[in-house]
């Protein structure tokens, strides 16, 4: 064979040209599995990093900030070294220095960042010409903060500066306030605010200007949204509410040493800005580092280093990626579930293609062996020409994923397509090697009903169950979250990496457990085809026996193709399960915070005929009014509760529709004996435990007493959204105290407008489908329930994959087989019997199996998985966990697929078999 080696271009070559449609089909799959890997990393690095991003957005920059405080010199210091500390030439160089202090992977935006002097605390201001709401000063802050001018739009007048030196005792200073402080405290152009100081005249505010931001959201202007917009704020301590305007002065950076003769307790201060656009959730470990050395850390040192010994470092930062690492260790995992499924089915798929063209070329192979060829030297010649195909396929791939996904990550894009076209390069090759490691011309019969288990495949098949068992008892014991959270929580490498590796095992669960599956139901497979094929054998006809016989003559190696299918449901299943999951988790918080699929609310008592008018709007099915007394006190410590008069017949139905607490009427409604008896009353928990069954007095909203006595408890109700509440008949309270106050509407589709238009401007109107399109709020939410889907579609797209080839398998086989029983008078439509017939013994098998390992999956992982992260934001209405549930569509539609698939695969090859005629099939010599 040393010729042949010194061809093997030409080998290749010809190879190619002898088989140009198998080789493009191969390129294909690897084209499109290599893509598909590659892409999944890089779309859950862009959705992850996207997630991270408006985590610190919906922050908002005041708790995001990195903002570092310092004194002025004390007083001990003379005057000139007190005034030049607070100038800019000294705070830009100590505001150069924090920004060098900030380690990456942590990025200062330098644009939005800031530094500055003003007053700790507001002084009131004595211009009466400042509104006073209830009589009460103004107070006012002096801030003199850089970069102004490059912030802003001047809309009136002119900027602010300084003429000459300012020093703690100017009189009159400058300022410039925006266009809503201005229109709020009633500010002009030449107004003057008096700001009180020590030991001295207060100092005379002019302001020359009226600026609007250029950028309002900007961390700039809301980093402290005083400056941006005044606000009125809470006299504390008073007994009756009482408020006082509270603004800003912006003052020139130069104007600063006027604020150390003020009693408002200046500070120096440097804001440092996160540039969002630097954020990546793979540096989330390397952020909550650099945040933990500024604020108590190396990084701390250097800013007081730079700026002052008794300098102060504070941000909410590291709170804002600790929340964005908790939604990523519930997501995360459940991702990993969803592409270990379609990981495995994928590979399966590539071995099959291997396992194929070997089968086609079993002769051909066995010829060259029986001539001399080593196992290595044929094995490096399958491997050349694979390569050859599978390579630049790979390479394909890779490059449309990284088109397709810019801006992330290229290292786990490479080895992921990588991984790909290795397992399709080497797939032949092993394939082969195994199948001709000895020398025979014809192999032996490999039946699956007569060749029995190696001892080797039996103790790697209880290997794979022992392994399967531990991740699905680990999964069940710690949750698909617990690992993320403990694999964060240790510290050192080893920890790291165990931790991984042990979230790893547990996201393959429902793979190692469709694998075992997989495993027993090919030991099983042959026990009903021996069990049936006696009793077909009396029956007339050879259809139903001779289909029966092949398929027990099917090959063992075709435990792959249900390898693949097996898995493909099982994941199919699971994230079927998963996603409706999501979507009802939804729909119940909708649910709990609405209270019906539409909710119209006012503080006031509603429109005497708006129940009528919102009856006939279209979609609205029924109606229950609601009168809420929310200030209502229970008991003789006057305990506040929230208490609800209804309709009982009308808020009964409300409640069996909505699943909210559902009661008979009979137990709410008022009693006829006048008003001798309690009022029975539906209670949540808390109440109930608080009051028990006794009657209790309870004050209503407009002064007046009823008596009521717990008949009724449920944890949650459809009027109030809470867990503390009182449900009564409004039939037994006052006129003023029934006034409707809320409607709560049923039916499929509410017109939302309509709604709106009957409730007027004076209520509010909430519909349920509104208030659950708001509850993606992340997205790392919906990039993930994205990459599920898609993962779920890829993996039963690849097992639709697998079955075709296993029926292609087996193609050459059956026309011959159809060919030669046609000539001994078998008709078309028993030949269509015939293979429909031969091939459902194995769809059956993977449908009924697929669908009871999909629910036992489901059934054993559920307790260790809460669908709470990727499908709620924390803000959301929830009761305890959203627990996975089996959905029971996710488990029959695949299954059916399946069922469907092979029938019209078996039904297409005999009328495509009929339409070619017997002869070539019937031609001596070729191999079938």
């Amino acid at each position: 064979m040393s010729e042949l080696n010194r061809i093997a271009p030409s080998w290749v070559r010809v190879r190619l040209r002898t088989a140009p449609g198998a080789a493009a089909a191969l390129a294909l799959l690897v084209a499109l599995t290599a893509c598909l890997a590659a892409a999944f990393p890089r779309a859950l690095d862009r959705y992850e990093d996207a997630g991270l991003v408006r985590a610190a957005e919906q922050a908002a920059p005041r708790r995001t900030n990195l903002t570092v405080v310092a004194p002025p010199p004390g007083l001990q210091r003379p005057s000139l070294q007190r005034e030049q500390a607070v100038l800019p030439p000294a705070l830009q160089r100590q505001y150069a220095d924090v920004l060098r202090a900030v380690g990456r992977p942590l990025v200062a935006d330098a644009d939005q960042s800031s530094y500055g002097v003003q007053t700790s605390e507001a002084l009131p201001v004595p211009d009466r010409w400042i509104p006073r709401p209830n009589g009460i000063p103004a107070k006012m802050r002096l801030v003199a903060q850089s970069g102004l001018a490059a912030h802003s739009s001047l809309r009136t007048g002119r900027m602010p500066r300084t003429s000459g030196h300012v020093t703690a005792e100017t009189a009159e200073v400058e300022a410039a306030v925006t266009v809503e402080t201005a229109r709020s405290l009633h500010v002009k152009v030449g107004s003057v605010v008096h700001v009180p100081a020590v030991s001295r005249p207060p100092l005379a505010v002019r302001v020359t200007g009226i600026v609007e931001p250029r950028e309002p959201s900007g961390a700039y202007w809301s980093a402290q949204p005083l400056l941006r917009t005044p606000n009125l704020a809470r006299v504390p301590g008073a007994s009756d509410p009482m408020y006082y305007w509270l603004g800003a002065l912006l003052l020139p950076p130069e104007a600063a040493p006027a604020l150390l003769a003020t009693e408002g307790k200046p500070v120096r201060y440097w804001q440092v800005a996160p540039d969002t656009g630097a954020l990546h959730a793979r540096d989330l470990e390397g952020l909550k580092a650099s945040v933990a050395a500024l604020e108590s850390g190396p990084g701390l040192g250097q800013v007081r280093e730079a700026t002052d010994p008794a300098a102060q470092a504070s941000t909410e930062l590291d709170d804002v990626l600790a929340g964005y690492d908790r939604l990523s260790s519930g997501i995360g995992p459940l991702v990993a579930v969803a592409a270990f499924g379609s990981a495995a089915v994928a590979g399966v798929v590539l071995l099959m293609a291997g396992g194929l063209a070997a089968d086609r070329r079993r002769a051909e192979l066995a010829l060259l062996r029986a001539r001399g060829a080593s196992l290595r030297g044929l094995s490096g010649r399958l491997l050349a020409e694979t390569a050859v195909v599978a390579v630049p396929a790979g390479t394909a791939g890779l490059a449309a994923a990284l088109f397709a996904f810019p801006g992330a990550r290229r290292l786990p894009a490479v080895l992921a397509a990588g991984a790909v076209t290795a397992v399709a390069c080497a797939a032949l090759p092993l394939r082969a090697a195994v199948a001709h490691r000895a020398v025979r011309v014809h192999g032996p019969r490999e039946d699956t009903v007569s060749v029995r288990p190696s001892r080797r495949r039996t103790v790697a098949e209880l290997t794979l169950l022992v392994i399967a068992a531990g991740a699905v008892e680990a999964l069940r014991r710690r949750g698909v979250t617990g690992g993320a959270g403990a694999s964060a929580a240790s510290g050192g490498a080893g920890g790291a990496g165990s931790g991984t590796s042990g979230d790893q095992l547990v996201s393959l669960a429902p793979v190692l457990v469709g694998v075992i599956a997989a495993l027993v139901l090919v030991r099983l497979y042959p026990l009903p085809l021996r069990w049936l094929t006696r009793p077909a054998g009396r029956l007339r006809g050879a259809v139903g026996h001779l289909s029966l016989a092949r398929a027990g003559r099917t090959s063992v190696s075709a435990v792959l193709p249900l390898l693949a299918l097996l898995t493909a449901l099982t994941t199919a299943a699971f994230g079927g399960s998963v996603l409706a999951g999501v979507a009802d988790a939804r729909d119940h918080a909708a649910l709990l915070t609405v209270g019906a699929d539409a909710r119209i609310e006012s503080i006031g008592a509603l429109p005497d005929g708006l129940a009528g008018t919102v009856r006939q709007a279209p979609g609205v099915d029924g109606l229950a009014e609601v009168s809420a007394n929310y200030q209502a006190r229970a008991g003789a410590n006057l305990t506040s509760v929230t208490v609800a008069g209804v309709v009982p017949a009308d808020y009964a139905a409300l409640s069996r529709r909505t699943g909210l607490g559902a009661f008979p009427q009979e137990r709410l409604r008022r009693p006829t004996d006048g008003g001798r008896t309690p009022l029975p009353a539906l209670a949540s928990p808390s109440v109930a435990r608080t009051y028990g069954t006794r009657p209790f007095p309870l004050r209503l909203d407009d002064g007046t007493t009823v008596t009521v006595r717990i008949t009724l408890v449920r944890d949650r109700t459809p009027a109030v959204v809470g867990t503390d509440f009182l449900i009564v008949d409004r039939a037994g309270m006052s006129r003023e105290a029934a006034r409707t106050t809320a409607l709560l509407v049923t039916g499929g589709h509410p017109d939302a407008d309509a709604l709106r238009r009957a409730a007027g401007k004076d209520a509010t109107v909430q519909l349920r489908s509104a208030e659950r399109a708001r509850y993606v709020d992340s997205p790392l939410q919906s990039g993930a329930e994205r990459i599920y889907t898609a993962a779920v579609a890829a993996g039963a797209g690849y097992a639709v994959l697998a079955l075709l080839l296993a029926l292609l398998r087996a193609a050459p086989e059956r026309a011959a087989l159809l060919a030669r029983l046609r000539t001994m008078g078998l008709t078309r439509a028993q030949g269509r019997r015939l293979l429909v017939l031969e091939s459902l013994p194995q769809a059956l098998l993977a449908a009924a199996g697929g669908t009871l390992t999909g629910w036992a999956t489901i059934r054993l992982l559920s307790p260790g998985i809460d669908l709470t992260g990727i499908a709620l934001p924390s803000s959301a209405a929830s009761v305890g966990q959203n627990a996975l549930r089996t959905d029971p569509l996710s488990l029959v539609l695949p299954a059916v697929a399946v069922l469907l698939l092979a029938v019209a695969v078996a039904v297409v090859q005999a009328w495509w078999t009929s339409r070619r005629g017997s002869v070539r099939e019937l031609r001596a010599g070729d191999a079938r």
